[in-house]
């Protein structure tokens, strides 16, 4: 299990490592490049829009020095799981399982009934792993400009 240092916890009030949370963000998302279309949204990102969403969202952090970072944005039924980052030499390690059993017990004390995220179509291990902690596709979506489905919908119900 995770020690305190490296457990994901709520980011404090007085956060404001925006710099290192983006080049986690970007360092985590690299492998994706070449792989999906369009590229990421992350390449879009800057620590100003990153300490904007934090405001509204409630972001959730790891490590000293960081190794991991996810926003959690309350939707009227769902608790939407955005940008789980994980440096790459932390990875494989149970981060994200970790990350994903945080998600569900902040929806459920906020008393959302499911776990949503998305993920591109072409990167078909993220949506095994995201299964093996009981995710399902619930729908496809394209992104602006294109006929296909470029990213899939996921979401895992929670029963009290």
């Amino acid at each position: 299990m995770h020690d305190l240092l490296t457990a994901p916890h709520r980011a404090p009030a007085q956060f404001s490592d925006w710099k290192a949370l983006l080049s986690l963000i970007l360092d985590s998302f690299a492998y994706m490049e070449g792989r999906i279309d369009p590229p990421s949204s992350a390449h879009r990102l800057t620590p100003d829009a990153l300490s904007a969403r934090a405001e509204t969202e409630h972001l959730y952090i790891a490590g000293s020095p960081l190794t991991a970072c996810a926003f959690f944005a309350e939707q009227p039924d769902a608790l939407y799981i955005g940008k789980l980052a994980i440096a790459p030499a932390a990875q494989g390690k149970g981060l994200g399982r970790a990350f994903l059993i945080e998600a569900e017990s902040l929806a459920r004390s906020l008393g959302l009934p499911r776990l949503r995220l998305e993920t591109r179509i072409e990167l078909t291990q993220n949506h095994a792993a995201f299964a093996r902690f009981g995710f399902t596709q619930t729908a496809e979506k394209a992104h602006p400009g294109f006929s296909r489905p470029t990213s899939i919908t996921m979401e895992k119900p929670l029963f009290p």
